[in-house]
């Protein structure tokens, strides 16, 4: 299993990103948390990486912070719960906003991220409530990040958030709500994220 990679970033195309580790490219998906987080240029950085082997597809999954790793993979661990929602969930919220609903409850907080349910985020609350020890992060500043790479932001953005599982229509809507054309990619999607967590 491949547990870590120490490399430069060639492409930034949330949620995907391609790490470059001794003339090796990976395309490594990650969530929203670890794009806004990443450094300008091309800075070596290192990602803590989930490996998924299914029949049809292997997958990799990076993130900055060991902490974000463990909480998705205490996810996947949820029944109905796979990568793609796992994503979506540390996109949608960093892990201690995710802790503190799962902790008082919050249905209706979990039900706003995309593929969640009433019943998937009861199933959340019941099954995470044990898992979340030593998961939250703290609170942690946000770097400035890097211009995404690919089309125009606001087209980058939209697409962004169907990978993460929201339906193109409402995509659209939560762009268009707070796009402005000064915004890099990864600016927009953290501003439509935020704005759709706010209900």
């Amino acid at each position: 299993m491949i547990g870590l990679l120490r490399g430069k970033v060639l492409v930034r195309q949330p949620p995907s990103l391609l790490l470059e580790v001794n003339g090796v490219g990976y395309e490594v998906e990650a969530p929203m948390s670890t794009f806004y987080d990443l450094p300008d240029g091309d800075q070596e950085i290192v990602l803590y990486t989930h490996m998924m082997v299914r029949d049809d597809a292997h997958s990799l999954f990076g993130f900055l912070r060991e902490t974000d790793r463990a909480l998705f993979r205490s996810l996947l661990k949820v029944n109905g719960v796979g990568g793609k929602m796992a994503l979506a969930i540390l996109s949608g919220m960093s892990a201690d906003e995710f802790a503190l609903f799962i902790r008082s409850g919050d249905v209706k907080a979990l039900c706003r991220l995309p593929g969640v349910g009433k019943k998937t985020a009861e199933r959340l609350i019941i099954e995470m409530r044990d898992r979340l020890d030593g998961t939250e992060t703290g609170a942690s500043a946000m770097n400035t990040p890097g211009a995404g790479q690919g089309g125009s932001a606001d087209a980058d953005a939209v697409s962004a958030l169907v990978a993460l599982g929201y339906k193109t229509a409402e995509a659209s809507r939560m762009v268009s709500a707070i796009f402005q054309a000064h915004m890099d990619t990864e600016t927009v999607i953290r501003m439509a994220l935020q704005n759709k967590a706010k209900g």
